[in-house]
């Protein structure tokens, strides 16, 4: 600790502190001090009862495109917060969410606006309408008619808000996703969605190929599936395993059913070789019968195959089908 001359006074100054910080300790009261550091510590700190913003400026605007036949993903640094993200899986539409890392809002309902940046005054903000904030750290989970008005506002040089009320004490938080650095970075985006492949692996994990009945023949609707199939078994490297079961119904002799049901089987895995995938990969299994019943013979155990097929308020069940597991 050092005297610093001050007038007839002098005034004890931590080493600690130099430069700008000895300056403004220097005259100032206990009292005056406290009050300095708790306004200096609002101006970046959300605290109790004060709004809490969170938003890039212009110097740390960043977004970061994530690319892959399989989902495109442009992240969006939220500083404070957490991150905005726009995100396409292949075979679902444009999605767009809030991740924060700590929880901020307080479950419930929220608003959206697009508001303008503050170098344009005079735009009014323009509602979007109400947003459901949830309870994990995923807070905001957008579809895609919001998620496109979001991103063609980021476009138009605006910047879409969310506001709710604070976890802890109920003051407004307020979360804005900048436009800075957005356009370029979107265009690789949607360039990046064009070449997403059909269909994802929970959406033809677990396939069926419906047949007439007592037929063996693909219809058109048919190879269109099983195209999307191959398309995703030659982009993902990571699957083992591709299960083929026929089935049958109950119309006919016992012998003649389980021979159709293998047909089937077989049908659905000449095809998948015939476009490319590697035969080592398919396991045809044929159809074995308890009480009448069809069941999947899968991974050593017997499952019954109830499949409801809900139609006009009715369940029938759907047992002429060739089912397809990817492991």
């Amino acid at each position: 600790m050092r005297a610093v001359k001050q007038g007839n006074h002098e005034t004890d100054v931590d080493p600690r502190y130099h430069g700008y910080g000895a300056l403004m300790a220097i005259g100032y009261s206990n009292k005056t001090l406290n009050l300095l550091a708790m306004l200096v510590l609002g101006t970046i700190m959300p605290g109790s009862g004060m709004a809490g913003n969170y938003g890039a400026g212009i110097s740390n605007s960043q977004w970061y495109l994530a690319e892959s036949v399989f989902e495109c993903s442009l992240v969006h640094e939220v500083p404070g917060y957490g991150r905005a993200v726009f995100r396409r899986r292949a075979g679902e539409d444009l999605s767009f969410f809030l991740e924060s890392d700590s929880r901020l809002m307080r479950p419930g309902r929220g608003t959206l606006v697009v508001e303008a940046p503050a170098w344009r005054p005079g735009v009014a903000p323009k509602p979007v309408g109400a947003v459901d904030v949830s309870e994990g750290h995923r807070q905001v989970s957008l579809e895609a008619r919001q998620a496109v008005i979001i991103a063609q506002s980021l476009l138009n040089g605006m910047r879409p808000t969310v506001t709710r009320a604070s976890w802890y004490d109920g003051s407004p938080v307020r979360v804005q996703v900048s436009n800075v650095n957005f356009s370029g970075q979107y265009q690789r985006y949607r360039l990046c969605t064009a070449n997403l492949l059909p269909v994802n692996i929970d959406q033809i994990g677990r396939s069926r190929v419906a047949f007439a009945s007592g037929s063996k023949s693909l219809s058109e609707a048919d190879m269109d599936l099983l195209d999307d199939i191959v398309a995703y078994l030659m982009a993902d490297s990571t699957v083992e395993r591709v299960f083929v079961d026929g089935h049958s119904d109950s119309l006919g002799s016992r012998i003649d059913n389980r021979a159709l049901s293998e047909e089937r089987a077989n049908v659905v895995a000449d095809y998948l070789k015939a476009r490319g995938v590697d035969p080592d990969l398919i396991t045809v299994k044929g159809q074995r019968l308890i009480k009448d019943s069809p069941v999947i013979l899968y991974a050593g155990s017997l499952v019954p195959l109830e499949i409801l097929d809900i139609a006009e308020g009715r369940a029938e069940k759907i047992i002429d089908t060739a089912s397809i597991d990817l492991d």
